[in-house]
């Protein structure tokens, strides 16, 4: 059975933690940060952590290897 491939887009966007979750980059922090708080600014910094049924569908089927 050949090796499967890495989804290199889903390899820039999410990452793993030592205990095996996911991680990501949170959205809305590009443009138009005018109107957005300086506290949501401030919270969208942090790394976010997958939850829910997206988890497995990441591990397994877009980042087989990571």
């Amino acid at each position: 059975m050949p090796k499967m491939k890495t989804r290199k887009s889903a390899a820039k966007r999410f990452s793993f933690t030592g205990g095996g979750k996911v991680k990501y980059k949170k959205q809305n922090l590009r443009h138009i940060l005018t109107k957005k708080s300086t506290k949501r600014k401030r919270n969208l910094r942090k790394t976010g952590i997958l939850a829910g049924e997206n988890v497995p569908v990441v591990r397994k089927k877009l980042l087989p290897y990571g």
